[in-house]
């Protein structure tokens, strides 16, 4: 089924993931406690919605996920997609991934893990809320109207906020946003660094149980740092249109990213 981004209603998010929104306005979160493999929970909405494979039918290629894994809280903490953020992203897929398609629908097969640069995750949400980066990056805004923004943020208490459906393209990094999901992580320093606050052990763990549970119904196959994404230039994950528009990320320090993949080698994960 394609996704047409006139078919998409502006509430589909808060009916997708069934939270109560008005964050800015107080409200809290719905809270879950995922224990790997179970895969995500959604309500039907009458309303198409992007597809999620069923546990019984995982995606072609998923790696196996072991019989156990650790828990972690999931928040749902969805940001804005209106038809109006829709209709950003597919202009910024067409100009930088010379897509031809009329929706928004990927295919994940590689996680970006990034940090956000902020001591919370509330900090990162208010940044990703804005429909257009004019009104939050307006650095980036000559290359693509459409806000930066990503699938999940991990605070430093190892708390997982989901953002937005799996398989709906975030703009989080150059070069991966058609194929890959975006973690962000509250901080601004790699693990263990001096930084005024450094990513922690406990994103690490829920870092790892978050990947385990996306590879329950992904092919993930590739795990990589914002700093590492440029060395997968080359390949055939690496689609950017524009050979101009790169830039040199240091997030999230290769301590963090060497800690989180090692704790996935028996998935059979690579770097880049």
């Amino acid at each position: 089924m394609t996704l047409s981004a006139a078919l998409i209603p502006a509430v589909l998010l808060s009916g997708l993931f069934s939270c109560i929104q008005g964050d800015q306005a107080g409200s809290t979160p719905n809270m879950v406690v995922v224990s790997a493999p179970t895969p995500q929970s959604a309500p039907q909405p009458s309303q198409p919605q992007p597809s999620q494979p069923q546990p019984s039918q995982p995606a072609p290629g998923a790696p196996a996920a072991p019989a156990t894994a650790p828990a972690f809280t999931l928040l749902d903490k969805p940001i804005p997609f209106p038809e109006e953020r829709i209709g950003l992203s597919l202009d910024y897929r067409r100009q930088h991934q010379g897509y031809a398609g009329d929706n928004i629908r990927i295919r994940p097969e590689v996680v970006v893990l990034h940090w956000t640069g902020g001591a919370t995750a509330q900090s990162a949400w208010n940044t990703f809320a804005p429909v257009k980066a004019a009104d939050a990056r307006p650095d980036l805004a000559a290359s693509g109207a459409v806000n930066v923004s990503s699938h999940f943020i991990v605070d430093r208490d190892g708390a997982v906020w989901r953002l937005m459906p799996e398989d709906w393209m975030a703009r989080h990094c150059i070069g991966l946003n058609h194929i890959s999901i975006g973690i962000e992580n509250a901080g601004d320093g790699d693990l263990g660094s001096d930084a005024k606050n450094p990513l922690t052990q406990a994103q690490v763990d829920a870092n790892i149980a978050l990947i385990r549970d996306l590879a329950t119904r992904w092919p993930i196959r590739v795990v990589v740092g914002h700093l590492e994404a440029k060395a997968l230039e080359g390949t055939p994950l690496f689609v950017e249109s524009d050979a101009s528009y790169r830039t040199g990320k240091a997030d999230p320090g290769p301590r963090f990213t060497a800690a989180v993949r090692a704790g996935l080698a028996d998935l059979g994960v690579t770097g880049p």
